[in-house]
């Protein structure tokens, strides 16, 4: 018993220790916490709130962006129904709101239809100029200005210098191009222009021989080819005889 009683006076100040310590940490803790929120808590709650402002407006943008897409589309409709129905000017007039659409798609497509509708008005001045806006927009997807290019060239070619044909068209008149086609063909006749008939046949066998090149190019292209002496149908049965792919000259070229 006596060694029981020399022990509890010794435990006792060290659960007293032990609270106090617990006390202390506690009261460290809150402080650090009250710190905290004083420091940081405006922070904390101004980035909640830019948060959620910056989660509703992308929200809002979204349904925005879908509504106003869907009204382009259906003005695009309707513009598309009246050419059908070979009303131009009221597909010209439906295309008006396109015309300066945020959507870069819609509002390329609305100017070369209208620059198509003032072509089949028998207005070349005003389609050229359409075909030219298209051209020059950087905005626009490249397809469509290419296009616009193969079109405006096609619309103005007889005023055109041959040459100058052949700067516009250079880029696109190469096999495996999209526009391959229309460009090769318009510029082979430029060299045959400028007669230097040794760029114009090659390029003419090239357009016969092209399985992507719309038919109606690649028969003309087949004639055009006999008439300068290149059998088309012969080279393209024969892989040795192939011509690789011509370069188009610029000014003052020519194949040697």
């Amino acid at each position: 018993m006596a060694k029981d009683k020399d022990k509890a006076p010794e435990e006792q100040p060290d659960r007293s220790e032990q609270v106090f310590l617990r006390e202390v940490d506690e009261a460290v803790r809150e402080d650090q916490l009250k710190n905290f929120a004083t420091r940081y808590g405006i922070w904390i709650f101004a980035a909640v709130i830019i948060g959620l402002g910056s989660l509703a407006g992308w929200i809002f943008y979204q349904n925005s962006q879908n509504e106003d897409s869907g009204l382009r589309s259906e003005e695009y409709v309707a513009a598309i129904d009246s050419i059908r129905q070979s009303n131009l000017d009221g597909a010209a007039k439906a295309l008006e709101p396109l015309m300066e659409a945020d959507q870069a798609g819609y509002r390329a497509a609305a100017q070369l239809l209208q620059a198509n509708i003032a072509l089949e008005k028998n207005d070349p001045k005003k389609a050229i100029v359409g075909y030219g806006k298209v051209v020059a927009d950087d905005s626009l997807p490249k397809p469509f200005r290419d296009l616009a290019l193969i079109r405006q060239t096609t619309a103005e070619f007889d005023t055109l210098k041959p040459q100058q044909v052949i700067d516009r068209l250079k880029s696109l008149a190469v096999p495996g191009n999209p526009w391959f086609g229309s460009a090769g063909e318009m510029v082979a006749v430029s060299y045959l222009n400028m007669g230097k008939s040794d760029l114009a046949g090659p390029l003419f066998a090239q357009l016969a021989k092209d399985e992507n090149v719309p038919p109606t190019i690649r028969s003309r292209a087949l004639q055009m080819a006999g008439v300068e002496g290149i059998d088309a149908v012969q080279l393209d049965s024969d892989d040795k005889k192939v011509a690789p792919p011509i370069a188009v000259a610029t000014e003052g070229e020519s194949k040697e």
